[in-house]
């Protein structure tokens, strides 16, 4: 693990972190047996092991940062389930839950729904196919939704009557960055009062129509380069300050350095044979 601490020519802005309560799941079943997204080739092997160790750098490193980690038990015959990201989308004490599009994932939408209720929240059983806060992504006050490869544009609708916040569809066209949240990086989850939100984004991966949306709301946001993404540097997580990427995205943390945030890099290369980087492993619980 690296960790790249703010120096004298990066940016005078003083940004603060905020709590986190985060929802995470040990890949003790990870492999890559069937494929549904570009990233994903069975015919290669994969290092259950060393996903493990990996999975266990990025909860140490957000235990370190002081967060509250939250464990769903893996089950067996489900080696996606480490991407708790997709597991459903929790704001306000709601955990609205998670509708896969492939059959492959499918049974994980119950058994993140079975362990939202048994921690005490409001769950709502979604009508609509999504895959939860892959898809979702608090900004401010709004709701970032992509459509396009997993979630249906009906779930945004529904997501909106559920936590009564603005929604705001986005468009993916990159098969590749198939989730919003590998494309999109909240940099500042709750922005102070007067501070414009910040998001990091990949231009390319989004419709003319959305990129034009994204270029109006956030004029100041970071755009990271195709190299940075390809890595899913942009598949990061944020508590205001400091925020974790990927390790190999060195463009991307110099970006952000610049702006006074503090990069924190962890490597999870094995994860990403499967499609997934450190938001992909990390569901915020928002109380």
């Amino acid at each position: 693990m690296t960790q790249t601490f703010v120096d004298d020519q990066a940016s005078t802005i003083d940004r603060h972190p905020s709590h986190r309560t985060v929802l995470m799941c040990r890949p003790d079943y990870y492999t890559v047996s069937y494929r549904i997204n570009p990233w994903m080739h069975p015919e290669d092997p994969t290092d259950t092991g060393l996903a493990v160790r990996q999975w266990q750098v990025l909860f140490d490193t957000y235990k370190n940062l002081g967060f509250d980690v939250e464990l769903i038990d893996p089950i067996d015959g489900l080696p996606d389930m480490v991407y708790s990201a997709n597991g459903g989308f929790v704001l306000d004490n709601i955990a609205y839950g998670a509708s896969f599009t492939y059959p492959q994932r499918q049974p994980e939408g119950p058994a993140y729904m079975d362990w939202f209720r048994e921690h005490g929240f409001d769950v709502r059983v979604p009508r609509e196919v999504n895959e939860g806060e892959g898809d979702f992504l608090l900004v401010g006050d709004a709701i970032l939704a992509g459509t396009g490869f997993r979630s249906d544009s009906n779930s945004h609708k529904e997501v909106a009557e559920i936590f009564g916040r603005e929604v705001v569809t986005l468009e993916l066209v990159n098969p590749s960055f198939y989730h919003l949240d590998t494309a999109i990086a909240v940099l500042d989850p709750a922005p102070a009062p007067g501070e414009a939100a910040n998001i990091a984004y990949l231009p390319s991966a989004f419709s003319e129509a959305s990129l034009s949306i994204l270029q109006k709301r956030y004029p100041d946001a970071i755009l990271v380069s195709e190299q940075d993404a390809s890595v899913l540097g942009l598949n990061s997580y944020s508590d205001g300050k400091n925020i974790v990427i990927a390790s190999r995205a060195t463009g991307f943390e110099k970006q952000l350095r610049e702006r006074g945030y503090n990069p924190i890099g962890v490597d999870l290369s094995e994860l990403l044979l499967g499609g997934g980087g450190v938001k992909c492993c990390t569901l915020e619980l928002r109380r």
